[in-house]
């Protein structure tokens, strides 16, 4: 084990905590490491919603490049921030156990707003038309950066509340107080997963992470990714799913929203244990063929717009 690998994230601080926590598993199996953090593009620019950044993988699109480049040997995300085709030369090397995949509200001690007018935060479209979906009187306003900067953009605004990932907050222990969970809302594909990932040809790289794979978080996040890919979305469509283990199968949920919220197209299905190889991508072929395919269609020339 004379070879040290070198672990690229992100600089924020639960890009941090995940590359550390990476690290701590790779260190008690005997690998040797180092971490080595990199700013991203969608970290820089603040100002611009992640849609309108134009690529879906803006958050790994940095560390892609310092693995092709050699300047890394495997990159830690959050694995529904990863595109669900990685580069050419780059693969999934390990899974991690999934953590909570809740969306939570994070507000400000009053909740009198939700049975009135309210304004909330979120950068991403899948919370936007699903908050609207249930509440069509509220305004959703954009909000970027990492968790930090998102918490502290909260606090100085004088907005309702925010949405944020529940596991994010927990990492890096910045769950408030007043919070409540959001277990109508159907989370991103992959929602609380960690994914390393390595090069293709690096075989001591891919043993070491495979030893770190959870395989009920892989099968689930494969579900749920497949169901993303088919229906096109990238990280910029509406699109939630969950996938979760029962004592004989495996349950699926699935949504396509409108931008508005107003449209809503729905899957729940179960698949056996041995079948789930093409399940997430034949519910999203269900939904494409009863009305999602023009839906998708009419999303794509919004976000152009």
């Amino acid at each position: 084990m004379s070879k040290t690998i070198r672990i690229g994230t992100r600089d924020s601080e639960l890009a941090l905590w995940q590359a550390y926590t990476v690290q701590k598993k790779l260190n008690d199996l005997g690998y040797q490491t180092e971490i080595t953090a990199v700013k991203s593009q969608g970290d820089i620019l603040l100002d611009k919603p992640l849609y309108e950044l134009g690529i879906t993988g803006i958050f790994t699109k940095t560390l892609d490049i310092a693995m092709l480049n050699g300047q890394v040997d495997i990159a830690v995300h959050s694995m529904k921030d990863v595109p669900t085709a990685l580069p050419i030369g780059i693969v999934q090397a390990a899974v991690l156990e999934r953590a909570n995949t809740l969306d939570i509200l994070v507000h400000k001690g009053n909740l009198d707003f939700l049975n009135s007018n309210g304004t909330i935060a979120t950068g991403s479209l899948r919370r936007q038309a699903q908050w609207l979906n249930k509440y069509p009187n509220h305004t959703v306003v954009d909000l970027r950066g990492n968790v930090n900067t998102r918490m502290q953009k909260l606090h100085d605004n004088d907005w309702s509340g925010a949405v944020f990932a529940a596991a994010g907050l927990e990492r890096i222990n910045l769950k408030p107080k007043n919070y409540i969970n959001l277990d109508w809302m159907v989370p991103a594909p992959a929602q609380g997963a960690m994914v390393v990932v390595a090069m293709e040809n690096d075989n001591f790289c891919r043993e070491a992470l495979a030893k770190l794979n959870h395989s009920e978080t892989e099968i689930c996040t494969h579900i749920e990714r497949e169901f993303l890919k088919t229906l096109e979305g990238g990280c910029t469509a509406p699109i939630g799913a969950l996938a979760t283990f029962t004592l004989d199968k495996i349950d699926f949920e699935g949504v396509l929203f409108s931008l508005d919220g107003k449209e809503k197209h729905t899957i729940k299905k179960s698949c056996t244990f041995d079948s789930y190889k093409n399940f997430g991508k034949n519910c999203a072929e269900e939904i494409l063929n009863n009305g999602g395919k023009a839906l998708m269609e009419s999303i794509r020339c919004d976000l152009k717009k």
